[in-house]
């Protein structure tokens, strides 16, 4: 997949090329460094950003009723810190070197990718959105070629310069929308990666559980599996420390079924159990429950 053309140097873009050079800049850091203005980072963004230190605080307390008030306090502040470390970590696996991270990852389960692709079988690789998805993701490329898909962004000077830099290490990177090249590489015995796990206000979407609580959910892990044939396998990673730990499952048995709200229902449960091995690196300051089942109570974000 070749890389696009970078915007103009008109005037209108020059916020977005400074914002990029931060980023480049950033993603040069020592790691140490990194981490330490990643919980400052962190700690300001829980000051600044009011709303959406409301809706994480609200789903915890719909996810983690089992929790007092102090200890999902406490998890509120360690998911802002790690909100912070993330920007490092996008920045690095965008623009930055991975070598100082390549030391110390461990890879669990790469087995069953590696038997999946010998069979000849595309894979799906289903995941969610974790602070440290992109990073994780970019160290996987180490031994598989692997395409992902994903959401434009709004700005073109940041589109451009997030797309090229993914396509430094993803074999292809395709826009949500673009359902038939990802379907095509399925079929082709490719592996794709992403993440259903955000209300993408779509139409093909079921109310799924999500920690007991019905959540709007693509069916497109169903529709993708159904239609290419293709394995479907949990990919879980998370930060240790200074150390990443990616794990990946056994393909999910007899997926897809006839029942896309079931099959949701499974890929929902499986990105479940990712989150509570560790909270505080899921993005919990997205709405995740805004649209309600017909009769269900709002969530007052």
């Amino acid at each position: 997949m070749t890389p696009p053309a970078p915007p103009s140097l008109s005037p209108r873009h020059w916020s977005g090329w400074i914002g990029v050079g931060i980023g480049w800049l950033a993603a040069r850091l020592a790691w140490p460094i990194q981490r330490a203005l990643g919980h400052v980072i962190g700690a300001l963004l829980y000051i600044a950003l009011p709303s959406r230190r409301r809706a994480a605080r609200i789903n915890f307390a719909l996810c983690y009723p089992e929790l007092d008030e102090a200890s999902r306090k406490r998890l509120l502040h360690s998911h802002f810190a790690a909100l912070g470390v993330g920007l490092f970590e996008f920045a690095r696996a965008w623009w930055g070197s991975i070598a100082p991270l390549r030391r110390t990852v461990r890879i669990n389960g790469l087995k069953h990718l590696q038997a999946a692709v010998a069979q000849g079988h595309g894979v799906l690789l289903v995941s969610g959105h974790f602070m440290n998805l992109e990073i994780c993701g970019r160290l996987l490329c180490d031994h598989v070629p692997l395409a992902g898909m994903y959401r434009r962004h709004r700005g073109v000077v940041m589109e451009w310069a997030v797309l090229r830099g993914r396509l430094r290490y993803a074999r292809a990177m395709f826009r949500q929308q673009e359902l038939r090249p990802a379907l095509r590489l399925l079929k082709d015995g490719g592996v794709l990666w992403y993440a259903p796990d955000q209300d993408m206000l779509g139409k093909d979407t079921v109310f799924a559980p999500f920690f007991g609580i019905p959540a709007a959910t693509i069916t497109a892990t169903h529709q993708l599996a159904r239609l290419s044939g293709c394995a479907v396998l949990p990919f879980f990673h998370h930060r240790e420390g200074d150390r990443y730990v990616l794990r990946i499952e056994p393909p999910l048995a007899e997926f897809p079924s006839h029942d896309a709200t079931a099959d949701t229902a499974r890929v929902n449960a499986a990105i479940e159990a990712m989150v509570r091995e560790a909270p505080a690196q899921y993005l919990w300051i997205h709405r995740r429950f805004k649209r309600r089942p017909a009769g269900a109570p709002l969530v007052d974000y």
